[in-house]
Formats: structure tokens, C-alpha cells, sequence
């Protein structure tokens, strides 16, 4: 069958696996492009392709037991011996010359260039450099590329379980420590690798899961062809082998923040603007934005499918996965490229921002003001109009939080659903609410009031908690089912991460408040490397390392050193986060401009007050 009959074939639907499975083998068999496929026609193809996420001339392999084919990872886009054409349903729209290639490729040169001889003016600490070390020797590689970071190094682990493992969550700080310290091959490698391994067939037991779906981590492995030849393979976990058997939530969410701060530092943005991650940024999105029975703008999950990856009583719309979804949203609509078959995703991540924006903003916030106003709730409100929408019974108000809430500051909750108001403080979530600008300018000011009140309780020895307070006694037995792991001020149930310290410095610098993540850096530094870099810490305060903690985990190695690299380059900092979207604002989904009751929260932030 001829690729040209392919390419009718498939002009006005999406292939067949075992039509794929043709295509493919129909190239493998030449060792060079077909003759009756150019250059334009396979571009056309791949567009037509784009549904179904493939592209063409496989060079890495996949495991046998999870692909029968794989694709490729484009040549180097230095190489200036071709022009780039960009074709819309078979018409060339635009050409753009070698001389424009060369003037994108000096801009992003000039950008590592400068970031590096930064790096190299600003003298290094000894932990610093140890960490660059373990950092390096973490580096997985795959037919000779780096492709990743294992999650922990530890040559005295004899059981490393997964930890041997590329997690794209795990590697999003290493990716950043290498990106600010000029060097981008690695991260290029890592995003179009993970894409190939973008579900699209079933995967765990008997169900499949949705087309888009990320794996929660990868690993090569070494196969053998026959008694004298081998090959290396990508073997990904969508959540098969994971505690729970989840599948990952947060990793699509991951992939595209990610690849945007790749566009952003590098200066190299024809990675975005790639058929083939173009269309993997639409399939995560159109996961994510699909219709379902739940009626809220967040993202209903279940437990385990974030950092926080065991049963901790965050199933329904954790904080965490409602702000990496908001940055995924506003990334996916600054990368795509408009046209018309795009244009309706873009106008529903639109509408997405404005409705989850309203909704977080105006339901998971709370201070002492809201507090009061909850415990005065009535219950068992019908009408359109309630005051108390979740029908959330003040009784829930926990004992601990009355005494605990400053009078300056506030949070994000940690959950919310009908009946149910989780009032943990979860760092990731806020933080990232900071970050992405979820929140307003004055509730993100707010939580930094709130870490500076509170700093005993959420840095102690050891920054940061993970979530605060833990879980004990009755709590802990009914929420986690008596996890012997997550016991209370351990691991997920209060444990201290010292990853977190990257996007906690990195809200501190959007705020302007960079003294804060500097004395966090500084109790870090003086025990990470005499420790030898554990996973998380224990206790209350943070004093012990972890009982169950791997050591040299690469995660808290690259959380450091990208805290160190982004107060060491706050104009590359700035790259990385997002200012409050004026315009998104005024694309009011709420409904609330219908009643006189009250004023829609967006004309709030627009002048900084938090409207009640």
C-alpha cells in the first residue's frame, strides 16, 4: 500500500491501530523517505494525522508490551539547510527563510549564553557543587542522549523499587536547574521522548485510559533482538505499577508548564510550534476539558494522582491539581497556534480559565473574615441565591484553625465539594496558585502574610511542610486506612520537602519578596548536604530525616539549585510566571452578573479588593 493512499485514506478520519501499525511498517522497510511522499504531502499527512498523535520515521524504540511502533525526534533545529513551510488543509500559508531561522537561533544562543556566564560570575557554595555532581550522575541516557534524571541515586539502596525511574513530575526542578544553567538538550530530549509516550491504547488491566494520558514516569531497558543483538527501549508506568494502581493526573499538567519554560529561557520556540507537540499539548487538553457528569470548572480526581500519590483524603478537587491545571491552561492558550481546528479548544480553555478562576478564588479562599462568615452559615438552602452554595455545616470548622488563622493572611483550601471543606493548608497548591496568578494580587500576598506569621509551623528546621497539620489519631486510621507510611508529621501526612523550596522561592520573587525564600535556602543549605540530601523530613519541626526517606533524591538536589539559580537570575525568574490576565477577567462564566446580590469577584480583582 502506497503512503499516498495512506494519506487519502486517512484525509477525514482518524486511522486505525491497525492502519497505523501499516503506515509505519510502510516506512520501515526503506531506509530512506519514500519517493512518492515529499516533503509538503508528509507535512499535510501529519496535520491530517493530528488527532491520533502521530508523526513520522521512528528512530527510538518503545517496549514491546506497550507499542508496537514509535516516533521520531526531530533533527537538530540548528541546522540550516532547509526552510521551514507551514501548511494549512494543503496550502503553503507561510515560508519562513533561513535568514528568519537564523536571527530566532541568535536570540536563543544569546539567552543560554548569558545565563551560563552569569552562573559561572556568581561563586558556588560546597553544597552547591556537590549537588551539580549528584545532580549529573542522575542523568539517564538513551542511545546516548539524555533523556532525564533517575528519582534518587543512592548506591547503598540495594531495593531502589522505582525510584530508578524518569518521573516527569520529579524532573520538572531538574529541568529547570539545567535550563537556567544554559543547558537545554537534555530538557528538548526529555519533552519530545515523553510525548511519543503519550497514551493512546489501552494500558492498565482491561480499561483504557483517556486519549492524552501522560505516564507517571519512564525507564530504558535493555532488550534482547535475538543471541547476539540488543536495544534499548522505553518501558513507561501510567500508573500500572504505582501505589493504588492511579493513573497520573498531574504529568500532562507537568509536560506543558514545562514546555513553555523550555520556549521562555531557550528562546527556542519552534519546539512548540511542532505538528507533532502541538498536537500533544490538544489531546492533554482535550482530556482534561472533557464533558463528564461533575458540574464543577475543577478537575475531579482521586487520591494518589498528584505528589501527594496515597490515600491522604484529597480525592475530589485537591488545590494541586486545580492550580497545575490553571498554568496548563494558560500555557496551552499562550502555545497553540490559532486556526481552525483549533479555534474551539482555544475558546474553551478560555471559558475554563474564567469559570475555575471565579470559582477558586471565591470558594477556597478563606481568612479570618471568611471563617466568621462560615460559622455563621445556615444550612439546608435551596434557592439559587444561597449564601451557603455546598451546604457546608460549620461544625467542620476544625478546633485547631480558630486559634491558627492570623489576623493578616489567609490560604487557599485544600478541597472542596459538597459538604466538605478541607481546611489543611497544602503548600504545592498555593504556591502555585501564586505562580500562575489563580489567586487575586491580595489573597497571593495573603499567603505569604500567612507564611511569615505561621513560619515555625510550616518551615521549622527544615523547609517545607506539604501540607499542615497532619493527620492523627481517628483522622489518620479513618482517612488513610492507618497508612504505616503516612503516619502523623511523616512523608504526605505533614512530612517536609525541601523540593518545594523552588516554587516556594519562585512565588516569593512574583510577590517581590525574595528575603523570604532566601532564610528558607539558608536553613536548607546548612543540613542537605551533611544529611546527604534526603527525600522529606519528619517531625513536627522537621528535625529527623524521614524514616522511610531515599537519600540523594534528585528532586530535593534540583529544588535546591533551582531556588539558587532563579535569586541568582530574577529576570529569568520572571520568565516562569504568569501576571493576572485583565481580559480573562471580563469573560464573566459565573452567572453572577444576573443578580444584584452580589458583584462578580473579576471586578474585584481588577482593583485588588476581594469582593465578599
Amino acid at each position: 500500500m502506497s503512503a499516498i493512499y495512506l494519506l487519502r485514506r486517512f484525509s477525514t478520519k482518524p486511522p486505525s491501530r491497525f492502519h497505523r501499525n501499516l503506515f509505519f511498517s510502510t516506512f520501515s522497510k526503506e531506509s530512506s523517505p519514500p519517493p512518492d511522499l515529499s516533503r509538503t504531502t508528509r507535512t499535510i499527512f501529519t496535520q491530517r494525522f493530528a488527532p491520533s498523535s502521530i508523526w513520522f520515521f521512528p528512530q527510538s524504540k518503545i517496549s514491546p508490551n506497550r507499542r508496537e511502533f514509535s516516533t521520531s525526534v526531530e533533527t537538530n533545529p540548528t541546522d540550516k539547510t532547509f526552510e521551514r513551510i507551514h501548511v494549512q488543509s494543503g496550502v503553503i500559508v507561510e515560508r519562513i527563510h533561513k535568514k528568519e531561522e537564523e536571527e530566532e537561533e541568535t536570540v536563543s544562543r544569546v539567552n543560554v549564553e548569558t545565563t551560563g556566564e552569569r552562573k559561572a560570575l556568581r561563586e558556588e557554595s560546597e553544597a552547591e557543587k556537590e549537588a551539580w555532581r549528584i545532580l549529573e550522575n542522575a542523568i539517564v541516557r538513551y542511545c546516548g542522549s539524555p533523556v532525564g534524571t533517575v528519582a534518587a541515586n543512592d548506591p547503598g539502596d540495594k531495593t531502589p523499587l522505582n525510584y530508578d525511574q524518569v518521573f516527569i513530575r520529579d524532573f520538572v526542578p531538574s529541568a529547570l536547574a539545567f535550563l537556567l544553567k544554559g543547558e537545554g538538550d537534555i530538557v528538548r530530549n526529555f519533552l519530545l521522548h515523553t510525548l511519543q509516550l503519550q497514551s493512546w491504547e489501552k494500558t492498565v488491566d482491561c480499561y483504557s485510559p483517556g486519549q492524552g494520558l501522560m505516564p507517571a514516569s519512564f525507564k530504558v531497558r535493555t532488550v534482547a533482538l535475538d543471541e547476539n543483538t540488543t536495544e534499548e527501549v522505553l518501558d513507561p508506568d501510567f500508573g500500572e505499577s504505582a501505589i493504588g494502581r492511579v493513573a497520573p493526573v498531574d504529568s500532562g499538567l507537568w509536560w506543558i508548564i514545562l514546555l513553555r519554560a523550555y520556549g521562555k529561557i531557550t528562546g527556542d520556540f519552534s519546539l512548540q510550534e511542532r505538528i507533532d507537540v502541538q498536537t500533544g499539548i490538544k489531546l492533554i487538553m482535550n482530556l482534561c476539558l472533557a464533558d463528564g457528569f461533575d458540574m464543577f470548572p475543577t478537575l475531579l480526581v482521586t487520591d494518589g494522582s498528584c505528589m501527594i500519590d496515597r490515600r491522604m483524603g484529597i480525592h475530589g478537587h485537591p488545590l494541586e491539581i486545580q492550580s497545575l491545571f490553571y498554568s496548563a491552561l494558560r500555557c496551552s492558550r499562550e502555545m497553540l497556534s490559532v486556526n481552525d481546528s483549533s479555534k474551539n479548544l482555544v475558546r474553551a480553555i478560555n471559558n475554563r480559565l474564567s469559570a475555575l478562576s471565579f470559582h477558586i478564588r471565591e470558594y477556597y479562599w478563606v481568612d479570618i473574615k471568611k471563617i466568621n462568615e462560615i460559622y455563621r452559615y445556615k444550612t439546608e438552602e435551596y434557592s439559587t441565591d444561597a449564601t451557603n452554595k455546598f451546604n457546608i455545616y460549620p461544625e467542620q470548622i476544625p478546633p485547631w484553625l480558630m486559634d491558627w488563622i492570623p489576623e493578616q493572611g489567609g490560604y487557599l483550601l485544600g478541597n472542596l465539594q459538597p459538604a466538605h471543606m478541607d481546611f489543611r493548608f497544602f503548600s504545592l497548591g498555593n504556591f502555585w496558585s501564586i505562580v500562575s496568578s489563580l489567586g487575586t494580587p491580595k489573597q497571593n500576598e495573603a499567603i505569604l502574610n500567612l507564611m511569615e506569621a505561621k513560619w515555625d509551623d510550616i518551615i521549622g528546621n527544615m523547609p517545607l511542610k506539604i501540607c499542615y497539620p497532619a493527620l492523627e489519631y481517628d483522622d489518620w486510621r479513618i482517612i488513610t486506612g492507618s497508612d504505616p507510611k503516612n503516619t502523623p508529621w511523616s512523608y504526605h501526612n505533614s512530612g517536609s520537602w525541601p523540593t518545594l523550596l523552588w516554587q516556594f522561592t519562585l512565588a516569593c520573587m512574583k510577590m517581590g519578596r525574595p528575603e523570604l525564600a532566601e532564610k528558607a535556602l539558608a536553613l536548607a543549605e546548612k543540613r542537605l548536604m551533611a544529611d546527604r540530601w534526603p527525600e522529606y523530613y519528619d517531625t513536627r519541626s522537621g528535625k529527623f530525616i524521614g524514616k522511610q526517606s531515599r537519600l540523594y533524591q534528585t528532586w530535593t538536589v534540583a529544588g535546591f539549585l533551582t531556588s539558587k539559580l532563579l535569586l541568582a537570575n530574577p529576570e529569568m525568574a520572571s520568565l516562569l510566571f504568569w501576571e493576572e490576565d485583565y481580559e480573562l477577567l471580563d469573560i464573566c462564566a459565573c452567572g453572577l452578573r444576573k443578580s444584584d446580590r452580589k458583584k462578580c469577584s473579576r471586578v474585584a480583582a481588577k482593583t485588588q479588593i476581594l469582593v465578599r
